[in-house]
């Protein structure tokens, strides 16, 4: 066969395959998600202290503490409710979340100084929650159905085979362009998530440590650090008394619930 001609095949190979590779890495991306949620279905309802630690660019510190309520819905996303002790000046606030499969997840804002709830608008939710490192949408429970996946490979991190995968948001009003995810190939639980911004830059890495297991099943981290790279600002959340099946139902996440949260 003549070299133009080998090349060409090659060339019309190449292209033909592309298309399957990136099917393929898609397919594995999304099985991995998908095992990972599968894995932790049936833990009902859960309450945990947290204490927050917030990082200036110099080191100084201010922490806060709080306590969250969740609720597993069947057939949609989890419902949240983070309540704030501590300090004084933000004893009584409250976030509720309520998390989807599809379409915008919903999220009130109870200030007690003002005694009025304020709806977090989907454009909104890329700000950063209670002056953290986190943002509003890092705050609601991470459904598959939010994302499309890529596999990108298998490798060790800290000693941990991992897989490596990339997700997308489907949100147009999502902060980030990709996350950058390293899934405990044995567990398949979050080890680390790279965080790009709009502008494709790498803009905060979230660390998970200390994971426990609860009911024979359920891993949860003791503690998680979300480093800002480009403002050098960092928080820590710590978790303490994780405690499940504590009666749990809608009632205690509806709206009202913002207002007598105590």
């Amino acid at each position: 066969m003549p070299l133009h001609n080998i090349l060409l095949a090659a060339a019309l190979g190449l292209g033909l395959a592309a298309p399957a590779l990136a099917d393929e890495a898609a397919a594995r991306g999304l099985e991995i998600a998908e095992e990972a949620d599968r894995r932790d279905e049936g833990w009902g309802d859960s309450t945990t202290t947290l204490t927050m630690t917030l990082r200036n660019k110099q080191g100084q510190e201010s922490t806060r503490e709080m306590r969250n309520r969740s609720l597993e819905v069947a057939d949609d996303g989890d419902k949240s409710l983070i309540i704030f002790d501590h300090p004084k000046d933000v004893r009584g606030t409250a976030l509720l979340t309520f998390s989807h499969k599809t379409g915008n997840d919903d999220q009130w804002l109870y200030l007690p100084a003002l005694k009025r709830t304020k709806r977090i608008a989907s454009n909104n939710k890329s700000g950063p929650f209670m002056g953290s490192e986190f943002a509003y949408e890092d705050i609601s429970s991470q459904e598959v159905e939010e994302y499309t996946y890529k596999y990108l490979r298998d490798e060790s991190y800290e000693g941990t085979p991992v897989y490596v995968i990339e997700r997308y948001p489907t949100d147009d009003n999502s902060g980030y362009t990709k996350q950058i995810v390293w899934m405990d190939a044995e567990r398949y639980i979050p080890l680390k998530v790279d965080y790009y911004d709009r502008k494709q830059s790498h803009l905060k890495t979230l660390t998970f440590h200390d994971y426990e297991q609860y009911k024979g099943k359920h891993w949860r981290p003791l503690r998680m650090e979300m480093q800002n790279l480009q403002t050098g600002k960092s928080t820590t959340l710590a978790f303490a008394e994780y405690e499940f099946d504590q009666g749990l139902s809608e009632r205690d996440f509806d709206q009202a619930a913002l207002a007598r949260a105590r």
